[in-house]
């Protein structure tokens, strides 16, 4: 069993090119936590663990109970930095993310991502990665966003910038390094709707998904526009119109149920779920 300071490393939770995140528990507080861990690799490359500790000190800067946070930071025995996060239960929406759940917890759950998306606009943050792996479930039904190893602050996103990212989930302007902005997260937000709705990717161009009526199609639709400006202004203006048909529908049933309600209807789905894969890595 593998131990870093007081932090025990009881199970791998997923690991990517840069790093990997594992189950662990705080042995003084006796809590469970989730400890980013940079790849041997590359923790000799300075921009590498930059990039690194950047995103610690975003998830750390931002006080919502809608994104990851941040407790601690440091170096193990190899002198690879880590840093210490809050344990999300439900694990990732990855784990559902396959045409399974039904189309109101599917909504309430998009719904909910919008909001935690919008929470890192209002900081100035665009995630630039968004996509059911680097979204979490906590055990309330609250969607939190994870993984700012992409991020990049609103200020400095207006003009020519790396491409990074996941393709599928790729705005137009984002796969050609142009300049990107907050509809740039909302598009990926769209497909992530998409996908958990379906399980499959939109088509390009876009038409109406199964399981999904017109309404829904329709802000989809213009969701994922080529054209950032024919997009959702926001996260927040997205979240809305997928609420609205979420009380759309569940007032045509005569009845109305809270989001975050229905989003915690999918906490059940990851119970035991050995394919959830939290805290997905950039």
């Amino acid at each position: 069993m593998r131990q870093i300071g007081r932090y025990r490393l009881d199970a791998v939770h997923g690991s990517g090119s840069f790093a990997t995140v594992w189950r662990g528990h705080d042995t003084a507080l006796d809590v469970r936590v989730a400890v980013k861990v940079l790849a041997d690799n590359w923790s000799h490359h300075a921009d590498v663990r930059e990039r690194f500790l950047e995103e610690a000190r975003l998830l750390r800067r931002i006080e919502s109970p809608r994104v990851v946070r941040v407790h601690d930071v440091g170096t193990d025995e190899d002198d690879r930095p880590y840093f210490v996060m809050d344990f999300a239960g439900g694990g990732s929406l990855d784990a559902v993310a396959d045409g399974s759940l039904e189309p109101d917890v599917a909504l309430g759950l998009a719904v909910e991502a919008c909001r935690a998306v919008q929470v890192l606009h209002d900081a100035g943050v665009v995630h630039r990665d968004v996509k059911p792996a680097n979204l979490l479930l906590a055990d309330d039904g609250r969607v939190l966003a994870a993984d700012l190893g992409s991020a990049k602050r609103v200020a400095e996103a207006s003009g020519y910038t790396v491409t990074t990212g996941t393709p599928a989930y790729m705005a137009p302007e984002q796969a050609r390094g142009d300049g990107i902005s907050v509809r740039t997260d909302v598009y990926a937000l769209a497909v992530l709707t998409c996908v958990l709705l379906t399980g499959a990717f939109p088509s390009d161009p876009f038409r109406p998904l199964a399981r999904t009526d017109p309404r829904t199609a329709a802000v989809l639709q213009r969701a994922l526009s080529a054209d950032p400006a024919r997009r959702q202004a926001s996260a927040a203006d997205l979240g809305s119109e997928l609420d609205a048909v979420l009380s759309g529908e569940a007032a045509e049933r005569g009845r109305r149920w809270p989001t975050r309600w229905v989003a915690a209807a999918a906490v059940g789905a990851y119970a035991g779920s050995a394919t959830g894969a939290y805290y997905l890595l950039t």
